[in-house]
């Protein structure tokens, strides 16, 4: 398949900067999905159904042949993140304090505009099921939509993604076998003391003391508790309590998160984090409740269609512009809970030298958009020929 210039598709280009432009959160992506439906719709797609996991959109598109019976889903996410952007471009969030600055308006757009070639040609045997989720953005939107049939109503057998990538460069794909992205849990930790004057600590139990060691405490469990050739993170991100420099507060709150690609790890820093927050507490007189979250699951790319995927890039843009062994992300990706439903793959395409994700400096780069289409479109027709 030949990758078609980028100025042949303006349209798609103008999708994308005016998704941009209207950057919505979590689940309250109404106008994004209606968009998405009206485009589906426009392009004449089989079915369109919408309210899936609340805001998702799902359409399919039937192949020439459906002797097959084989359904694959290709999955984009549609949210932006509470942000102010900073980019300066003309087509710039006209929300304060939203942003598209994880591309997600890019994933969109490139699985529009695969849609609307694959709706036009049919050149394969089954069905795709282009997949619009909401809430990726730390709302499990994934998770929302398998658990109202996503996956069982559409008899999807393998699920495929897209996420940009900055840094590596235009027309590269990367992605790897196994583990590539890690698990993402959350904890808040109240610590109740005894509150006093400043003046008077000795009749205090210090809940800022008492939080301050359990940061500390903490630094052992990967240390300590994690094998040396394994990853894990452990992080406190916000220590909070009291209100004035001469008084000892009543109580205080941590709130932190954890990370890791192994499953027994998972357990392991979970019963850790409450363990030695209770303890710590128990042993300055203090008591700590902890409330743990377990938020994503690592995202493990499977070994199959990881390599059918990576065959798939190389087709398009050569074996030297392919990577099959990225290093794993620390980040998260609730793409996760796909994967634990149906095999598949999760694949990096190239940014260029643009700044990070999550920065209000972030731009998609539109240069991105033909590779995705491409790629999303030859998933379809390789993984279903004719």
């Amino acid at each position: 398949m030949t990758i078609k210039p980028e100025e042949e598709y303006r349209e798609v280009v103008e999708w994308r900067r005016d998704l941009h432009a209207h950057p919505e959160l979590l689940y309250e992506v109404h106008r994004t999905a209606s968009f998405v439906s009206a485009k589906l719709k426009e392009f004449g797609c089989d079915e369109i159904v919408t309210e899936i996991g609340r805001t998702g959109v799902v359409g399919l598109i039937h192949g020439q042949k459906r002797t097959s019976g084989k359904v694959i889903g290709l999955r984009a996410d549609m949210d932006a993140l509470p942000i102010e952007e900073m980019t300066g471009v003309p087509w710039a969030s006209k929300t304060q304090g939203k942003m598209h600055a994880c591309g997600h308006d890019g994933h969109t757009a490139m699985l529009l505009g695969a849609a609307q070639q694959l709706a036009r040609t049919r050149h394969f045997d089954g069905i795709a099921a282009v997949i619009f989720q909401p809430a990726e953005e730390g709302g499990g939107g994934a998770k929302a939509m398998i658990d109202d049939g996503l996956i069982s109503r559409f008899r999807i057998a393998e699920i495929y993604a897209l996420h940009t990538e900055p840094g590596l460069p235009i027309g590269h794909f990367a992605t790897a076998s196994g583990p590539i992205a890690a698990s993402a849990d959350g904890f808040r930790i109240h610590v109740e003391g005894k509150g006093a004057h400043g003046a008077s600590p000795h009749v205090s139990i210090d809940p800022l003391v008492v939080g301050s060691n359990i940061i500390l405490a903490f630094q052992t469990i990967v240390s300590r508790n994690v094998h040396p050739m394994k990853c894990a993170v452990v992080t406190v991100g916000a220590l909070n309590g009291g209100k004035a420099g001469n008084i000892i507060p009543q109580s205080a709150e941590l709130r932190g998160t954890t990370r890791t690609f192994d499953p027994s790890l998972r357990d392991l820093i979970e019963a850790r984090v409450i363990t030695i927050a209770e303890k710590v507490a128990e042993a300055y007189g203090a008591k700590a409740s902890v409330a743990y979250k377990r938020m994503y699951p690592p995202t493990v790319n499977h070994v199959r269609e990881t390599l059918f995927a990576v065959n798939v890039a190389k087709a398009l843009v050569g074996e030297t512009n392919v990577s099959a062994e990225l290093a794993p992300l620390m980040g998260s990706e609730d793409f996760s809970f796909m994967l634990e439903e149906r095999p598949g793959n999760i694949m990096l395409i190239g940014n260029g030298d643009t700044a990070s994700v999550h920065d209000p400096r972030y731009d998609f780069n539109d240069a991105a958009i033909p590779y995705g289409i491409a790629y999303f479109k030859s998933l379809i027709e390789s993984g279903m020929p004719l």
